[in-house]
């Protein structure tokens, strides 16, 4: 269960985050969505890698 926004790092449950939503088509999260730290990001043409300091990787 994700606890904060990936994209704005807010809390997940609180407030509309249609706008993230849609934001996260074309971008990678910014934020983990466990701990709201801010993650350190690498965009490459064919795809993402987010890496946080405590919870790890996610790719796309």
């Amino acid at each position: 269960m994700d606890l904060y926004c990936d994209h704005c790092g807010r809390p997940a449950g609180n407030g509309d985050h249609a706008a993230c939503l849609a934001a996260r088509v074309m971008e990678p999260p910014r934020y983990c969505p466990h701990c709201r730290r801010r993650m350190v990001v690498q965009v490459t043409p064919r795809k993402w890698t987010a890496r946080c300091s405590v919870h790890g990787s996610r790719d796309g």
